[in-house]
């Protein structure tokens, strides 16, 4: 086996753990502890890609060697990390945008100088990163859940770094609850492992689904489906998203946005390919069907948003469903028998991933030089930065057109991608459950129409018109390591874009281990030129040879200007205002405006609320002042989580009278547990 990977990999850990370590021993020097938290971070996570990078493209995965990088400690706990393809993959995105990451972290946190105590932020940067790392590459239960508990508490002290504000302890506190109700969930899905296993390594929990009992296993798969589609954001269980990752730090808010969530998706893909054996088909049923609801949901709400890093939060809850619309579609292919296909969508799943990791990261990035720079987070009052901050409004549009699922960039790929495998999968199986497909493909269209307009709306009113605020109209362009981490970020988009076939190879591994089957040359022809669709009857297009084609076509209206109106004179002047005194702010299109068609549209789902107050001063036909208010409803919130939140007070209310304060009691209260207990055991 090559040892240039396991070498590299084991540099990152320790990379990561020296940053910690070294932003404690500079909690007073507030500039030396943001360097070399940074610093460290960036040359781990360059360390990170190219171990994975290599370990994918060389095979070095393939042997699954297990590496122990710390001594045993007690029973059933082993520190070791496994090198198998999928932890390989999910490194190399952890790594690619954490590079970014750290890049743009290092002027980010200027702005904190002199208020916040930047060695304990690098400390926490650093062991998240070292958590999700050692997440992905585990090879114990045990070990798994100790890195998922130290990820998501370092987590909690990120979103909560802004302590002094309302916002950022609420938020903090509503991720910590739902992050520990997720691990709950899992660590009694590892319970079930075990007991068909006798061990905790996950060298026993591979294909263990096929000596489980039909009712351990399900109950397993639910229980991993809920632990890990906590963490992942899916609806109905999303509520921390869309709080949380606006109070973060915009820096944070990346990292969780591109990082955090995505070991929910490793979780799943783990538990559902790699330990469960072959799924029931209502599996793969199960987690399209949410998948598809989330998707739609989440675009819906992200359109009714004002607040630009709500607006991307709910985004992430969007593409979060397309990737386990993929996934679910993978599970089905695999019930049914039809391994190509599996890979299909398991390639469309996990492209994605990586992509929405790119691109949502590089969204927020852009977002937090925004937000620092005009001061406020409302769409309403940001416009004309497109002149102030040209290279953030660059790379922002660059997101929002991957976003949008737009040729050539990377998002129109996977979920090109994603296309190809629903459409292909109604002739899978002459059940009425081939439905599934035609409408998860007709809902992922919808889907990517919203995503589009929503993209139009949160680019053209922050970026274009007149400013709206004197915020607005005094910003500045971010510093160079802000701008470095967005443009690495947009050329990491651009190439997934226009190579994808080359990106395709190092899936191969991840494929073959997981549904048996490497696609990559199937799925590139022309030598790469072209992107098909796997089977005789799928589809084939080129992204490169779209973006070659809009260039050659450059010259066309130049030419048009050469022969036509070559002579003719130029004139300038102001924009035609209607006949008016001239263009105001108040004039422009706004984003409650814009949004309005789509809310009347879906009336229903969201229960539109609005107050319009008028002032007069002599006449009611002639108003002084106008205020105008509209709200929306978070049905989940207001119909499942608050009442589910009552229910849990008034029980927690009657339960007080067990707390009677007498030893008698409490000496009651354990035998009588510990005779069910025995009750049970027997």
């Amino acid at each position: 086996m090559n040892q240039l990977p396991p070498t590299l990999l084991l540099l990152t850990l320790l990379g990561y753990a020296t940053g910690v370590v070294a932003s404690l021993f500079c909690l007073r020097a507030e500039k030396a502890a943001n360097v070399l938290a940074c610093g460290l971070a960036a040359l781990a996570a360059f360390s990170g890609v190219v171990a994975s990078v290599i370990g994918l493209l060389t095979g070095a995965a393939t042997a699954h060697e297990s590496v122990q990088i710390l001594p045993e400690l007690i029973p059933y706990l082993r520190f070791s990390i496994r090198l198998d393809p999928l932890g390989l993959f999910f490194t190399l995105l952890v790594s690619l945008v954490g590079l970014a990451i750290a890049v743009y972290s290092l002027g980010y946190n200027r702005q904190f100088f002199g208020r916040k105590n930047l060695g304990v932020f690098g400390a926490f940067f650093n062991s998240v990163l070292l958590a999700t790392t050692l997440v992905f590459l585990a090879d114990n239960a045990f070990f798994f859940l100790i890195a998922w508990e130290i990820m998501a508490l370092s987590a909690y002290f990120l979103v909560s770094f802004e302590h002094e504000k309302e916002e950022s302890r609420n938020a903090g506190v509503l991720f910590f609850v739902m992050s520990h109700i997720g691990t709950g969930c899992l660590i009694l899905g590892f319970l079930l492992l075990f007991q068909t296993s006798g061990g905790y390594g996950f060298e026993g929990f591979h294909a263990i689904g096929a000596t489980m009992a039909a009712g351990p296993r399900n109950a397993a798969f639910l229980l991993f489906l809920v632990g890990f589609g906590v963490k992942a954001g899916i609806v109905p269980l999303h509520i921390w998203l869309p709080v949380a990752h606006p109070a973060a730090p915009s820096n944070v808010s990346a990292l969780m946005s591109g990082i955090l969530i995505k070991t929910g998706i490793y979780g799943l893909t783990r538990v559902c390919f790699d330990f469960m054996g072959p799924p029931p088909n209502w599996w793969g049923v199960t987690i399209l069907t949410i998948g598809t609801i989330s998707a739609v949901l989440g675009v819906l709400y992200a359109l009714m948003e004002h607040d630009l890093k709500r607006l991307l939060a709910y985004h992430s809850i969007e593409n979060i469903g397309i990737i386990l619309m993929g996934l679910g579609a993978a599970l089905m292919f695999l019930h049914t028998g039809h391994p190509v296909l599996a890979s299909l969508a398991l390639i469309a799943g996990l492209y994605h991933t990586i992509n929405h990791a790119v691109f949502k990261a590089l969204l927020f990035l852009g977002a937090g030089a925004v937000v620092h720079a005009t001061h406020t987070r409302n769409m309403e009052e940001m416009g004309g930065l497109v002149k102030r901050m040209p290279r953030t409004a660059f790379c922002f549009l660059v997101g929002a057109v991957a976003i949008s699922a737009l040729p050539p960039l990377n998002g129109f790929v996977s979920e090109w991608l994603t296309y190809q495998s629903l459409l292909q999968g109604f002739g899978t199986t002459p059940s009425l459950i081939r439905l599934m497909f035609p409408l998860g493909g007709a809902m992922l269209a919808l889907t990517g129409a919203l995503a589009a307009a929503c993209f139009v709306k949160a680019y053209g009113i922050t970026f274009l018109a007149q400013p709206r605020s004197e915020h607005a109209a005094c910003a500045h362009e971010a510093g160079g390591p802000e701008v470095a981490g967005q443009f690495l970020l947009t050329a990491v988009c651009v190439f997934l874009g226009l190579f994808p076939t080359q990106f395709l190879r190092l899936l191969d591994p991840v494929t073959s281990q997981l549904a048996g089957s490497a696609l990559s040359a199937q799925l590139g022809l022309a030598n790469g030129f072209v992107l098909a669709g796997a089977t005789a009857t799928g589809g084939t297009v080129s992204t490169l040879g779209l973006a070659l084609m809009a260039v050659c076509l450059l010259p066309v209206p130049l030419a048009l200007w050469w022969v036509f109106a070559r002579g003719t004179t130029v004139r300038r002047g102001p924009t035609w205002d209607c006949g008016l005194q001239g263009l105001t702010p108040r004039m422009e299109y706004t984003a409650t405006g814009f949004s309005k068609p789509i809310r009347m549209i879906f009336k229903a789902l969201f229960r539109p609320r609005r107050e319009v107050q008028r002032e007069y001063d002599f006449s009611p036909y002639f108003a002084t002042n106008l205020r105008f208010e509209s709200h929306v409803e978070e049905v989940f919130l207001t119909r499942i989580y608050r009442p589910l939140n009552w229910l849990v007070w008034r029980v927690s209310r009657r339960m007080r009278a067990l707390q009677a304060g007498s030893l008698q009691a409490y000496l009651i209260y354990i035998f009588v547990t510990l005779l069910l207990l025995l009750i049970f055991a027997l």
